[in-house]
């Protein structure tokens, strides 16, 4: 069996491109491109809380290094270098080359170095964090959402969460949605493009990782405003609902623009070939409050805002 650092060297070892010292020391080191400034997150994902067990481990891979890069995106932020922290049950090399293959996908994907981390034996969790640039002054805040601005978000939010409940026998989806729902939740793909795009634009975003609702409204929260919105397109109350609403695991982007820039935006979703669609307004409040309504004006309830680790 391969020591610890023997799989680290064969498995995570790799060229970096924009690093003063990677994989191989006791620290990294890295510089920053002048007049730019560092956007850190790190991320955890554990067996049975973030993925099932029978997970396949090259879409785990993408995955695990995915959500940490949508963080990136979130704030503007172009990805840079990235460290891994995994806990493993056995070194089982079949399963750790398929991961580190999906890995390192991802990384090549958006220019990532993968810098250092460590290994460990216990139960199957995984923990990156990652660095980005983003020129001074210019990264996307959730803090600067203004009344009047509208609220968008990217792609098709609920795709991930249909997915999960699919696999989990709580709905049967026929093709192709089975398809489209299963590659969103293992093979999320980052809105870095247009995050870099939103720089100067956006007023405020986030990354939907627990739901649009519950996303929104940490914007809310830090910018002390409120929302109204009326979704386009809104199921029917049920499950589909609920994961459009309050489903997790997308990693799309919502985000806040002033009304005067609309056709900016509209004309953007057409550069990105990506779906950028209006959610609603954001209005003044002493206190964030969110509410929904159907295209008629009657209200829509909401029954739960997102996912809550300790809920």
């Amino acid at each position: 069996m391969p020591s610890e650092f023997a799989l680290i060297d064969r498995y995570f070892r790799r060229p970096t491109h924009h690093t003063v010292l990677g994989v191989g020391d006791d620290g990294a080191i890295i510089r920053p491109a002048p007049g730019m400034e560092l956007v850190i997150s790190t991320d955890m994902l554990v067996s049975g809380t973030h993925f099932l067990a029978n997970t396949d481990p090259e879409d785990l891979g993408w995955k695990t290094l995915a959500v940490n890069v949508s963080d990136m995106a979130a704030m503007g932020a172009q990805p840079r270098w990235a460290l891994l922290a995994a806990a493993l049950p056995a070194a089982t090399e079949s399963w750790i080359a398929k991961f580190a293959r999906g890995f390192f996908a991802c990384a090549d994907e958006f220019g990532i170095d993968v810098i250092g981390g460590d290994t460990t034996r216990g139960p199957r969790n995984f923990c990156v964090t990652i660095l980005g640039e983003v020129p001074a002054g210019q990264a996307l805040l959730r803090s600067g959402a203004r009344a009047g601005d509208e609220v968008w978000v990217s792609g098709t939010p609920g795709r991930a969460a249909l997915g999960l409940a699919h696999l989990q026998g709580r709905l049967v989806l026929d093709e192709p949605a089975r398809t489209e729902c299963l590659a969103a939740l293992h093979r999320p793909q980052p809105r870095v493009a247009l995050g870099l795009a939103l720089r100067g634009l956006a007023t405020s975003a986030i990354d939907v990782s627990d739901g649009v609702l519950a996303d929104l409204g940490h914007i809310l929260e830090e910018s002390r405003v409120s929302a109204n919105l009326c979704i386009p397109g809104l199921p029917p109350p049920g499950i589909e609902r609920d994961c459009r609403l309050s489903g997790g695991d997308d990693y799309e982007l919502v985000f806040t623009t002033p009304a005067a820039r609309h056709a900016e935006i509209e004309a953007l979703a057409g550069r990105l070939g990506l779906a950028l669609t209006c959610l609603g307004i954001i209005e003044g409040g002493v206190s964030p409050r969110l509410t929904l309504s159907e295209p008629d004006g009657a209200a829509v309830e909401i029954a739960q805002l997102g996912y809550d680790h300790f809920r």
